[in-house]
Order: C-alpha cells, then sequence, then structure tokens
C-alpha cells in the first residue's frame, strides 16, 4: 500500500480512510468530551490547530448512517460501551461560519442563507418524511430555498433565518425521535468580518439571536460543540447562555486534543524517517501551552516534512505565520508607547512579560486598550503562557522561533514605516554617510536605536543579531532611491555589509559589527580592519569614483558606535 499521504490541509475526517492520509489519533477527544460536558460547548483555539478537524470527526461519530469503519483501529473503538451508546446515534447538524463574509450585512447574512441552506439540504428526505406535517415540510422548503423570490413564502426569511437552526433541529428531532447534535465550526469568524466591514452591530444582532434560539430555547437539543479562536463576550452573542461550557487554551481540559503533543510528533517524524530533524521542528514549532500541555503547531509540522521529504536541506519557514494577515501585531505596534516597545524587545530577546488576561471580550474591546491587544494575542497563538500568577495574571513568552522570526518581520516593516514619515530626519541620516559625517550617524543611529523595538537575545548567535541592526540600517539607506545599495555584495575578497555608490560618484562601504561583550571601539576597529584585510572597496575603485569612505558600525543593545577609516 505504501506510505500514507501527508494531510496537508486535510480538514474532511472521511478523506483520511479513502485518501489514505496520515491521521494522529485525536479520537479521544471523544471519549473526553462525553465524560465532560456541558449543554453548549465552546472550544477557543488558535487558527490551524485541528479544530475544524476534529468538528468533522465528531459528525462522522455521532450521525446516524455514517461510515462506522471510518473509526476501525483508532483509540475510541477501545471504548466499546461508550461507542455502543453513542457511535451512530444521534442527527447531527454541521456548518462552519469561516466563509461568512462580504462588503456588508446583506451580502454577509446571504452567505450565512447559504451555509444554513447547503446543510439543510444533507436532510431532503425531510420533505417526504411521515412524521412531519405539511406546515413543517414547508418550514423545511423555507430553510433550502436560501434566495429571496418574490413569493416569501417559500424562502428564507430573515426571520426563517434566525430560527433556521432551531427549525432544523426540530425537523430532524422529531423524524428521528431523537435529540440532536449541532456542531459549529469557527463561530466568530463572521463578527471578525463585520467589524472589519463596518457592519458589527447587525451582525452580532443576528448571530446573538440565532444563537439564542439554536443553543439557549432548543428542547430538541442533545448538546452543542462550538469552536472559534477568541471567547467572544457572553454580552455580546451569548446573552442569557447560562449553559455555555467553555474550554480556552488556559484551562486544564482537553490539553491534547488540539495540536501535535511531543509523542506525537516524534512518531510522525519517525514514520516519514525525518527523526533527525526533531530538535529544529521543536525549535521552530513547538512552545505552545494549552493547560499543562506542550503542543505542536500540526499545520508547521506538516508543512515543514511535505518540503524536507523532497529537499532535506530545506531551512524551516513561517508557515503558520504566512495563513493570516497578522493585523493584530501590527495594531499592537502602531499603538505601542515606550513602555510597550520595551515589553516587545523583552520578548523578542527570550524573555516573559507579565499581563492580566481578559479571555471575554468583544471585537470593540480589543481597540479599547493596549492590554486587550495582548489579550488576544495569547488567545490566538502569537503568545503562549509560561506560568501564572494570582489573579488573571499571566508571564507571557513568544512560543517559538517562528512567531519570534514574524515579528522581527513585522517589526522591520513598522520601523521602517515610522522614519519614512519623517522624511527631513532620515534625509540627514543619509546625507551624513557622503559628508564623511561619522558624529551625526552615531547620533542619529543612537536616536534611532532609542525610538526602535531590538534584538539582543542571548540565545542567538552573533551574526544574527548583526542581521537585526544590518537590516535597520540598510533600511534607512534605502529611502535615497538614487542611490546604487548592494547588500552582501562581492565587492573584493569577500561580501561587504553594504556597499553604496551615490550620484555624486561617492563610493561607500560599511561593515557592521555586534559588540557582545560591549566594547565597541573594538568591534569598530574589527569591522574596519575586515575592509582591509578582504579588499570591500576594491569593487568600487575599478569604477573610477571621485572617493570612497569606509565605516565600521558597533553595535550592543541600544549603544552604538559608528568610525570612519
Amino acid at each position: 500500500m505504501g506510505r500514507k499521504k501527508l494531510p496537508v490541509g486535510i480538514e474532511n475526517f472521511e478523506e483520511f480512510s479513502a485518501e489514505n492520509f496520515y491521521y494522529v489519533d485525536k479520537t479521544m477527544f471523544i471519549a473526553e468530551l462525553l465524560q465532560n460536558w456541558g449543554k453548549v460547548n465552546l472550544f477557543t483555539r488558535p487558527r490551524r490547530f485541528g479544530k475544524s478537524l476534529n468538528m468533522s470527526m465528531l459528525k462522522c461519530f455521532f450521525e446516524i448512517g455514517g461510515d462506522q469503519t471510518l473509526f476501525d483501529g483508532l483509540k475510541i473503538t477501545e471504548e466499546k460501551s461508550l461507542c455502543e451508546e453513542y457511535m451512530g446515534r444521534f442527527p447531527v447538524i454541521s456548518i462552519s461560519l469561516k466563509s461568512i463574509d462580504g462588503p456588508d450585512f446583506e451580502a454577509a447574512s446571504a452567505a450565512l442563507r447559504t451555509v444554513i441552506g447547503d446543510e439543510a439540504g444533507r436532510f431532503r428526505f425531510l420533505r417526504e418524511s411521515s412524521s412531519l406535517d405539511e406546515e413543517e415540510k414547508n418550514a423545511y422548503v423555507r430553510l433550502i430555498n436560501v434566495e429571496m423570490k418574490s413569493d416569501a413564502t417559500y424562502a428564507m426569511s430573515y426571520a426563517a433565518l434566525i430560527d433556521s437552526l432551531k427549525t432544523l433541529s426540530r425537523l430532524l428531532a422529531k423524524h428521528y425521535h431523537r435529540k440532536v447534535i449541532l456542531l459549529i465550526d469557527e463561530y466568530d469568524v463572521p463578527l471578525d468580518k463585520a467589524f472589519q466591514a463596518g457592519y458589527y452591530d447587525e451582525m452580532v444582532s443576528l448571530i446573538r439571536n440565532m444563537f439564542g434560539n439554536a443553543l439557549k430555547t432548543n428542547d430538541n437539543l442533545y448538546f452543542a460543540v462550538l469552536t472559534g479562536c477568541l471567547r467572544i463576550s457572553k454580552e455580546s452573542i451569548f446573552t442569557g447562555l447560562n449553559n455555555l461550557n467553555v474550554m480556552t487554551v488556559s484551562d486544564p481540559y482537553f490539553c491534547s486534543s488540539f495540536g501535535f503533543t511531543e509523542e506525537e510528533v516524534l512518531e510522525f517524524l519517525r514514520y516519514y524517517g525525518l527523526e533527525e530533524f526533531q530538535n529544529t521542528v521543536r525549535e521552530w514549532y513547538d512552545g505552545y501551552r494549552f493547560g499543562d500541555t506542550s503542543v505542536y503547531c500540526p499545520w508547521d509540522v506538516i508543512k515543514y516534512a511535505q518540503i524536507l521529504l523532497r529537499d532535506r536541506d530545506a531551512e524551516p519557514e513561517n508557515y503558520w505565520a504566512n495563513t493570516s494577515g497578522n493585523d493584530l501585531v501590527r495594531r499592537l505596534l502602531k499603538r505601542a508607547d515606550q513602555t510597550t516597545r520595551n515589553e516587545i524587545e523583552q520578548l523578542l530577546n527570550g524573555g516573559t512579560i507579565v499581563k492580566n488576561i481578559r479571555q471575554e471580550l468583544t471585537y470593540r474591546d480589543i481597540e479599547d486598550s493596549i492590554d486587550n491587544i495582548w489579550s488576544v494575542l495569547y488567545s490566538t497563538g502569537y503568545l503562549t503562557q509560561r506560568g501564572r500568577l494570582p489573579g488573571k495574571q499571566m508571564k507571557l513568552a513568544l512560543p517559538n522561533r517562528e512567531v519570534k522570526e514574524l515579528f522581527i518581520e513585522l517589526v522591520k516593516d513598522w520601523f521602517q514605516e515610522t522614519t519614512y514619515a519623517d522624511s527631513a530626519r532620515i534625509q540627514r541620516f543619509c546625507a551624513a554617510f557622503p559628508a564623511g559625517d561619522a558624529s551625526t550617524i552615531q547620533d542619529m543611529l543612537h536616536d534611532y536605536l532609542w525610538d526602535s523595538i531590538s534584538v539582543r537575545d542571548t540565545a542567538v548567535r552573533i551574526n544574527m543579531k548583526e542581521n537585526f541592526y544590518h537590516g535597520m540600517v540598510l533600511g534607512l539607506l534605502r529611502s535615497q532611491g538614487n542611490w546604487l545599495i548592494q547588500s552582501n555584495a562581492e565587492t573584493g575578497e569577500g561580501y561587504s555589509d553594504i556597499s553604496i555608490q551615490t550620484p555624486d560618484r561617492i563610493g561607500i562601504v560599511i561593515e557592521l559589527k555586534y559588540a557582545d561583550d560591549g566594547n565597541l571601539e573594538a568591534a569598530c576597529a574589527e569591522a574596519l580592519k575586515q575592509i582591509e584585510i578582504k579588499k570591500y572597496a576594491e569593487g568600487l575603485r575599478r569604477r573610477s569614483l571621485k572617493k570612497i569612505l569606509k565605516y565600521g558600525l558597533a553595535f550592543c543593545e541600544k549603544e552604538c558606535m559608528a568610525v570612519m577609516a
């Protein structure tokens, strides 16, 4: 049969068996859910941690008429009495709200009608059910006729949409003589999209009324499971819902049900002959803490394995980070005062910060204070906890190398954006280089460093620290659109950090060093010596320039020195 295929982006549980995909067995999530369930269960986890796949698994397990052979050989089948009582015993309504989007409320509500209509369409036998009367059959027809037509009697009106999940539950329960299990995946996506597009109040009202009918006043509901990234405030959409059983990333429940554990990752890597990469995978993609369990991001592990099977020299990448716009981090940087910038530095340098975490927010709350942004960054996976303190305080850290690299890139973008906004200041800084004004370069670099967020992590190699400062200086100099600037260009017997030609035929060679011991003067001297030994200026001399200037720049945390040869 050969090796199982990598499950890249597979969210449909049935595909694992049908298409021979590798499956990390999470079926004991079912047993834990049945042992600990409330009437309405909400699981909040970051994106790409297996929420949708678990919801698909629940549907396959509980649904009447489902293919029970999908679970052959999986752990849940060892729970024989549980399987006999629950497996294939319930009508299941399963929807995902991840596609509910649109430029306005009308478009978004139309998308929601389509989602509800498609799910209702799976139960077309209800039109012929002997258990339903004509009025109930007409109610079903309205659920599957999602487009408003001239005869609104047989189309899903706004009122019918609000009542749609409750109506479908009632019809299924009456047909099967069994209460319904309701699964709602990515429940918070419509609110996020609505907030960004400006119709938040209308969407909150729709979701609140729909959820209230389906989850609070629904006598035909056995239990419900919802998933999302954020725990939206009860006052927003869960008003009056007193039976909400919430499991966040902080809670000591279902800790290994989402994401990959250390043991699961090792078994996965061994299966594909990639166990030699375990330390790299751990450094880049581990570090999330769900309850008391250390967890890897599944999307990252699978994506990195995919490329390693073709190129064992491939470097890890920011797979998880690149599946989102990362607007939350940008919001944090734009609103950051000096204290917040220092806190971001602590995180980038391997440290922790202590914050009060609010896990019940509305989308409007996020903008109210920068502390709320910290809370959302924690809930959505950009930060993780490294210890809890009295009250709601937590020690927060960046979970792994991937998220750290993301923050560094966004910090660079933020720094460039803010510095370019002050064109006179940046012009004065750049003009000091062809003028041979090392004192101004040093003073202004110091000011820029004070305003920026630097990386000085003791666990990071010196060349990586140099890369951060290199990127900052290069970004400043590239504001001069008529300068020919090369980075790490071969200009002699090696590669100079930065090489410049100005329209006035002035050549500039810049070498940067990070002074790990704090001796900036010695680091500058080393930089200038390297320029001479490696003959970095030779390439510029061959271009008949009027003069060539050589600079050594040294950095240590927020201190710097500039020396010209």
